[in-house]
């Protein structure tokens, strides 16, 4: 029991210690998210909708203490001008699993590299979870599916937003075996939404897998 405890704690403080016991539907849920996707169908078939390229892939596959991706969303017309950048902590909490938000103190450095092994591999060498900024109340929150896909989004009115006058974004999200599905909507205090879709989320086709940065 002692030296579970201490297992515990060092891998809460460094995050490397050695791995714990297999998740297998965690495995399952880094897999779906990992790779890169475009909304380029559902722009031609849908008024309104862009083609958006979206890439997320693996940072410091080493680590115990969940599974890092650094997200990366643009416009097919500016693929090396992302729009939003993010890092994401995948990791179980109790019967779910949770995606924790983070920006990066430096986003201009890491625009357009997520297709760029070599520059990424050495942006994360340089970085640690330490200086990243966590988005509180933007926590995804998802659940495994009878049918192997995951359901969920954020939670409440408590991720902030001032985004053309929000007060607070929402998200709601399913990871399928070939796309994700995601709404991302800002809303002002009275509750009137003033960004994002309006008809549903967007929808997110994998076209080809990301290569884990080691």
């Amino acid at each position: 029991m002692k030296a579970w405890i201490a297992w515990g704690l060092a891998a809460g403080l460094c995050g490397c210690a050695s791995p714990p016991p297999a998740d297998p539907a965690l495995d399952r849920l880094v897999a779906r998210m990992t790779g890169r996707f475009d909304s380029s169908a559902q722009a031609a078939a849908q008024a309104g909708y862009f083609d958006i390229r979206l890439s997320m892939v693996p940072l410091w596959t080493e680590r115990t203490d969940g599974r890092w991706l650094y997200v990366e969303q643009a416009t097919a017309t500016a693929p090396d001008r992302p729009y939003r950048q993010r890092i994401y902590r995948v990791a179980r909490r109790g019967d779910a699993f949770v995606s924790e938000v983070y920006t990066l103190p430096d986003p201009a450095a890491w625009a357009g590299r997520a297709s760029d092994p070599v520059a990424l591999r050495a942006l994360a060498a340089g970085l640690t979870p330490q200086q990243l900024s966590r988005r509180a109340g933007c926590d995804v929150m998802l659940r495994a599916l009878p049918d192997g896909d995951f359901d969920g989004g954020t939670q409440g009115q408590a991720c902030a937003s001032d985004l053309r006058g929000a007060a607070y974004a929402t998200s709601t999200v399913r990871v399928k075996a070939d796309r994700l599905e995601t709404w991302d909507q800002g809303f002002d205090a009275q509750g009137r939404q003033v960004w994002g879709a309006t008809e549903g989320g967007y929808v997110f086709v994998r076209r080809a897998g990301a290569q884990p940065i080691e």
